[in-house]
């Protein structure tokens, strides 16, 4: 039989519910599997296993949380596993019959996000042919995850920070007030302390939305789960393919710059060009392992930061100054270009000895 050790709300809660595996279970009296499962060696999540002791003591704390109504901050680089940890949250709060809405904020033009948040009434401007409700309002009773929270503009974080206060909020265009009630549980990859001190993300907004914060490791931190996801991600593309031991130590090895992100697209594009039912290291086509490797230190990245800035101003120079044939060159967005060049900006403003006036 299967033991329960803690169930929070009913109905779909049991999704991400605590079970401790006994060592065998009565198929007389079968039970789904479950999607958040705990031995005494392991973890799963939504099928996925947690092997290290670094992630398990995330979803440790991902279950003492979930039932709060606090507000969540998730850092971690792009691909390690953010998302997860949010859908976990919701999946175990009170919340979780209720909606799940997310959004990343970084897909949001400018003059989009306001009617994306917030909605917008029939006639509120060219084009708005109905009324449409913001995902504050279809998240109404669930959660609501803001992915990539350090990329919403200066005006943005304001009307967010009012909300997140409690304070009803207006369509665009409308006359009536809408009141919230969405758990909102934010995400980033950037460090938000930094950019409160540059000055492109508020100060009130950061505390407002760190009322708790969770730290996902990245994929090169914790080695111990890559051998186990790397299975998992193999048997959701064709489950008759193995991963042969020269492919476990190639990917235990190699420093996933991109994640767990990128060991997924990994085990995809092997499983699909592998000849052989048994995946070997070259099948995994890793172009530059790097055994040992850590990240960059912090002499190495203050240089590099002063060689993207030199690109950066050199680019604008002979484009005339126009960003957007900047940002095009350069490839990146013109809100990141943006935002580069406010912190550049202020930067100078903060310090005198500074001979370089940047004007945007």
């Amino acid at each position: 039989m299967t033991a329960k050790l803690h169930i929070f709300g009913g109905g779909a809660a049991g999704r991400f519910n605590l079970y401790r595996a006994a060592p065998h279970l009565d198929a007389a009296d079968p039970e789904p599997a479950p999607r958040y499962v705990q031995d005494h060696l392991n973890i799963v999540v939504d099928g996925v296993v947690v092997r290290s002791e670094r992630m398990k003591a995330v979803f440790r704390l991902v279950e003492r949380i979930a039932r709060l109504n606090v507000t969540v901050l998730i850092f971690g680089e792009t691909g390690s596993g953010k998302e997860v940890v949010a859908r976990a949250l919701h999946s175990l709060s009170l919340r979780c019959e209720r909606p799940w809405v997310d959004i990343n904020c970084s897909a949001l033009p400018d003059h989009l996000a306001e009617s994306e948040l917030f909605g917008y009434e029939k006639g509120a401007f060219s084009g708005a042919d109905g009324q449409k409700a913001g995902l504050f309002e279809l998240a109404r009773g669930g959660t609501l995850f803001l992915d990539e929270i350090g990329e919403l503009d200066a005006r943005m974080q304001v009307k967010l920070l009012r909300v997140l206060d409690g304070v009803p909020y207006y369509r665009l265009g409308g006359t009536r007030k809408v009141a919230v009630d969405a758990r909102i549980i934010a995400a980033t990859n950037q460090n938000l302390e930094a950019a409160v001190a540059a000055g492109t993300f508020r100060s009130d907004l950061f505390h407002r939305l760190n009322q708790v914060s969770i730290s996902v490791p990245p994929l090169r931190d914790r080695s111990e789960d890559i051998a186990p996801l790397a299975r998992h991600f193999l048997q959701e593309v064709d489950t008759r393919l193995e991963l042969g031991e020269g492919a476990l130590s190639a990917l235990e090895q190699y420093d996933w710059p991109g994640n767990v992100r990128e060991l997924r697209n990994t085990i995809t594009r092997a499983a699909v060009l592998a000849e052989s039912w048994r995946i070997c290291a070259a099948d995994l086509s890793l172009k530059s392992p790097a055994p040992g490797s850590r990240p960059v230190e912090p002499e190495l990245k203050h240089q590099l930061g002063g060689l993207e800035e030199q690109m950066i101003r050199e680019t604008l120079e002979k484009s005339g100054g126009r960003q957007n044939v900047a940002a095009g060159l350069l490839g990146i967005s013109r809100r990141t270009l943006l935002r580069r060049l406010k912190e550049y900006k202020t930067r100078d403003c903060a310090d005198p000895r500074a001979a370089r006036v940047l004007a945007i």
